[in-house]
């Protein structure tokens, strides 16, 4: 069965899990990372920190139905590279060149 459009999978802790960009999802990384505003959203997305990498996928985890609270993410066994990769894919729903998880190369 295909996967609705944004539905990513990522293995953590060994187990594969669901990244879904949800509106609560984006909405909710607006809200943390880009203040209510979508393009200071992108901006901030051009050059993400970990810590940011690890917001959305706690609101993306949460959007796929498997939520993790945020402290076990931080403790849990995720590859970066991989994980900076399946939230670039999961924006890709958005469309376009400018959609938020659009890393740049050598970003992950």
């Amino acid at each position: 069965m295909p996967h609705p459009r944004g539905d990513v999978r990522l293995k953590i802790n060994g187990e594969d899990k669901t990244l879904r960009l949800t509106l609560g999802a984006l909405a909710e990384i607006e809200e943390a990372l880009g203040g209510g505003d979508f393009e200071a959203l992108q901006q901030r997305l051009k050059k993400p920190r970990v810590a940011d990498i690890i917001m959305i996928l706690h609101a993306l985890l949460t959007g796929g139905g498997a939520p993790i609270a945020i402290e076990a993410l931080k403790a849990s066994d995720v590859d970066l590279a991989e994980a900076s990769r399946a939230i670039a894919k999961a924006f890709e729903a958005l469309g376009g060149d400018e959609a938020p998880g659009k890393f740049p190369s050598g970003a992950a």
